[in-house]
């Protein structure tokens, strides 16, 4: 998961944003599935695709 500018995620569409709040929350259950198997993951990317979903939410609460 790659963290990209919030600023272009500001001029996104509200459908746009439901699409990537479904792509982050997959990753997050993909990375979540990993720790839970004891597959091999990187642990911050955790952190980082929960927050990923947070400042989308936030965006979505705000275009409301």
């Amino acid at each position: 998961m790659s963290i990209s500018n919030s600023n272009s995620k500001d001029n996104m569409s509200f459908q746009e944003l439901i699409d990537e709040l479904k792509k982050a929350e997959k990753a997050l259950f993909d990375l979540r599935f990993k720790k839970a198997t004891r597959q091999p993951f990187k642990s911050h990317e955790i952190k980082a695709t929960k927050k990923e979903v947070a400042r989308i939410k936030t965006l979505l609460r705000d275009k409301v």
